[in-house]
């Protein structure tokens, strides 16, 4: 008989989306799992992971409520995939059931970074600094962190800090938000401080 991931326990309040269940492997209730990050070590050594079911409503973005599945095995497959085995996933009709799902991993959960490494997550809303001129000015916030195949980008999105403090987006000519993509290398972001959430690059100001 087919089994089901556990659904016990409250999801913490500091989940983070990690990867896609993307098939079954095998017969024995296998997931292929598609990392978001070319580092997967969250995914790799969560010890539970919460999974969330896409809504089939046409809302972008919505899924259900997160239910949680302790991981028995995990290991990377291929180069560009994770292969896992959650309790209570026991054959091939199980884990097909489960293909679609997000995974999330609770950030506690997340081994620690190295010196000058940083997950991707962490970075997501941080004000970002850049030139002006020879002087440090802001240039906006990080909203997105993407990846070339060579090393991550920083998806900036431009505005404005006003008297509180508080983040004002400067839109096109239609309303949308305007981004600057500015490389995530050393030789153009100069310091990252998460404490602060701050970052302090040498991109110019009109780039």
């Amino acid at each position: 008989m087919a089994g089901h991931a556990s659904g016990a326990g409250q999801a913490p309040d500091d989940l983070v989306e990690v990867g896609r269940i993307v098939a079954a492997h095998g017969v024995r209730g296998w997931l292929k799992v598609q990392p978001y990050s070319a580092d997967p070590q969250a995914l790799l050594r969560a010890p539970v992971w919460w999974l969330k079911t896409p809504d089939p409503r046409p809302d972008p973005g919505v899924s259900s409520l997160a239910r949680a599945a302790r991981v028995l095995a995990c290991r990377p497959h291929g180069g560009r995939f994770v292969v896992a085995q959650l309790e209570g996933v026991a054959d091939r009709d199980a884990a097909q059931a489960l293909q679609g799902c997000t995974v999330w991993a609770s950030r506690a959960a997340f081994p620690e970074a190295g010196a000058d490494e940083y997950y991707w997550v962490d970075l997501i809303g941080c004000d970002f600094y850049g030139q002006s001129g020879g002087a440090p000015c802001f240039l906006g916030r990080v909203d997105e962190v993407l990846d070339n195949g060579a090393h991550a980008v920083l998806r900036v999105a431009r505005g404005t800090l006003d008297e509180q403090g508080v983040f004002q987006p400067t839109p096109d000519g239609r309303g949308r938000a305007v981004h600057t993509l500015v490389p995530f290398v050393q030789a153009h972001v100069h310091r990252v401080d998460l404490a602060a959430r701050r970052m302090d690059s040498d991109w110019p100001d009109d780039f």
